[in-house]
């Protein structure tokens, strides 16, 4: 009878999910809070098993069906560490879902992932992005699309984040989802003076020469002519054949 008058309120105030806790590590104000009913449901997490083990017990883990705490004390590292890879991973998939990117739109409009440091960007918002969506591959990056560029995070706690947890498609799927805040490429460029004045003409000469040489040498490469630099240029090791369409392709390169 006693055990019947006891009543366990596991929607206190006062109870710590673990999302919520997840979500307040410092490091980690790039992620959103997934909602439980996506997580749940099996069709989003289909080839999630092969990256950690044991997916039951950490979609219990996160959900807050199961305490970490009544789990054996040598497991519970590796349970903690795998359920925050697993959780990122499933944070991966779900902010290209309409809910997903209306919380990614709500952040990237408070600026928490940052803004662009180039000056004629005028601290235009930057998004997450990942170089693959493979996990441990590579580290997050920081997408500006006035720019097209990527930046590293300024934060250490930030540049430790797996790029997989938000995945390559991310941005571009953002800006075709609010197509309202694509920006306008900015037309302004930087024009290196010396004392006020302009560099001379001469200048860009040399660095469209020295592009061309880059390209000859490439383009000699490709064709299996075999070049040595010395100090009068090239010595070209092949027939005259090969040295005749040389002259007669870098005639073709002059201004």
């Amino acid at each position: 009878m006693a055990s019947e008058e006891y009543i366990s309120d596991s929607s206190s105030d006062f109870t710590e999910y673990w999302i919520d806790l997840f979500l307040g590590i410092k490091g980690n104000e790039y992620f959103c809070d997934v909602d439980d009913e996506y997580i749940r449901d099996r069709f989003n997490l289909t080839g999630l098993n092969q990256e950690v083990n044991k997916l039951p017990t950490l979609i219990d883990i996160i959900t807050d069906l199961l305490d970490i705490e009544s789990q054996p004390e040598e497991h519970r590292d590796a349970l903690e560490h795998n359920a925050r890879i697993l959780y990122g991973l499933i944070h991966a998939r779900y902010i290209l879902t309409s809910r997903g990117l209306n919380k990614m739109f709500e952040k990237f409009r408070n600026g928490d992932f940052g803004y662009c440091p180039r000056v004629h960007c005028q601290l235009h918002p930057l998004l997450p992005i990942g170089l693959n969506d493979q996990p441990r591959l590579a580290s997050v990056k920081l997408y500006c699309a006035k720019c097209e560029d990527l930046f590293n995070p300024k934060s250490g706690r930030h540049s430790i984040i797996d790029g997989a947890y938000f995945g390559t498609s991310f941005p571009a799927m953002f800006f075709q989802y609010f197509p309202q805040v694509i920006p306008v490429h900015p037309k302004e460029t930087y024009v290196p003076k010396v004392f006020g004045f302009k560099l001379h003409e001469y200048s860009k000469l040399n660095r469209w020469r020295e592009l061309q040489r880059i390209k000859l040498e490439k383009r000699l490469t490709n064709h299996g002519i075999e070049i040595t630099n010395v100090a009068g240029g090239f010595i070209v090791e092949n027939n005259e054949d090969q040295s005749q369409d040389l002259e007669e392709s870098s005639s073709q390169q002059l201004p």
